[in-house]
């Protein structure tokens, strides 16, 4: 059987822990480990991350965010599934479509997320750290996360999961492996999320690896999609009737699937405010690629051949915090006491 080490990175004080772990502890076997990682402070996601995989002494590596309440059996689904298939990397799941944060943003966005991956089931070409599991020895070959390329919150999971896919590395996305996300959204923290977050890295993504991967955000319906909000948007400015009923009528038939899942959970009246936020999510996706753009352009003028490397990426916390970790073996007792604040059960 598989050993999981469950890594759960919370250095950004997530209220949402205690009952995070709470589900996680519920679902452990023997053998398995729980690292959480509370510091430094200024570590981001693939930081903390990083941190956990460097201790991590599992057969697999299963990473957990803090503001995500596993739904029962999850874990054993990640663990089934690299049991069932050695040749397997990684697998991960899905939001569940109940998202405990209420507010018309926050269930928007949750539920959208949820549909995405729904739809997505079967081999993945991406990977997402949200619930997901990789099997340790492919995960530190690979580098870990790139800590110096997303610093902050980003996507540094789907660019570790395009690394591997380039490596040959198998990915499935288990849409039944779920849990529900308690995270509060705003109208301003969607925007700035979906322009520099993701939309900016998505594109510099893209044009880095000169490829567009057919993951679940950025397939064609998500770009037909978001033309026709482009188009709606021009339309609406324009004050031209007829060319905006079209788009919208291609925007209800693009997403009716997911429209329908917000007049099932959100009402009628919900599921309006959310073709509205569709929009506008798409809208700021459209805004995200001139920058995008500008920003890799910015990058590559940049760089140097003097200072092009392709060394694996760089884990600035592993390299100060755990200088005397050599190998995938358990910690020392003081590197679980460092300033690095990792409690491992």
């Amino acid at each position: 059987m598989t050993t999981l080490s469950i890594v759960v990175p919370a250095t950004n004080h997530q209220p949402s822990l205690p009952r995070c772990l709470t589900a996680i502890r519920g679902q452990m076997c023997d053998g398995d480990e729980l690292i959480v990682v509370e510091g430094p402070p200024s570590a981001g996601p693939a930081a903390a991350r990083n941190i956990g995989l460097w201790r991590a002494t599992g057969d697999a590596v299963a990473f957990i965010d803090a503001d995500i309440l596993l739904a029962p059996g999850a874990l054993g689904r990640l663990r089934a599934a690299l049991d069932g298939d050695p040749g397997l990397t990684a697998a991960f799941g899905s939001y569940d479509d109940m998202p405990s944060a209420p507010g018309i943003v926050s269930q928007f966005r949750n539920l959208l997320h949820h549909h995405v991956h729904q739809r997505g089931a079967g081999v993945a070409h991406t990977y997402w750290g949200g619930i997901g599991a990789i099997r340790r020895e492919a995960a530190v070959a690979a580098g870990g996360f790139d800590e110096e390329l997303f610093p902050g919150p980003g996507i540094e999971d789907v660019e570790l999961g395009v690394r591997l896919i380039a490596g040959g590395a198998r990915i499935v996305l288990d849409p039944a492996i779920q849990g529900t996300h308690t995270k509060r959204w705003t109208l301003g923290l969607m925007l700035w999320t979906d322009v520099m977050r993701r939309g900016v890295p998505w594109v510099e993504l893209i044009l880095r690896t000169r490829s567009a991967p057919a993951a679940m955000n950025v397939g064609w319906r998500e770009r037909a999609s978001l033309g026709a909000s482009v188009a709606l948007a021009g339309a609406a400015a324009g004050r031209r009737r007829g060319p905006a009923v079209a788009a919208l009528a291609a925007m209800l038939v693009l997403n009716r699937s997911f429209y329908a899942l917000l007049a099932r959970r959100l009402g009628v009246t919900g599921a309006i405010a959310g073709v509205g936020l569709h929009v506008i999510h798409n809208l700021a996706a459209a805004a995200a690629l001139p920058l995008g753009a500008a920003r890799h352009l910015v990058r590559e003028s940049a760089s140097s051949p003097s200072s092009a490397s392709t060394a694996s990426p760089s884990s600035r916390y592993s390299a100060s915090a755990l200088t005397d970790q050599t190998s995938c073996s358990a910690p020392s007792s003081r590197l679980s006491a460092a300033s690095t604040a990792v409690h491992i059960e």
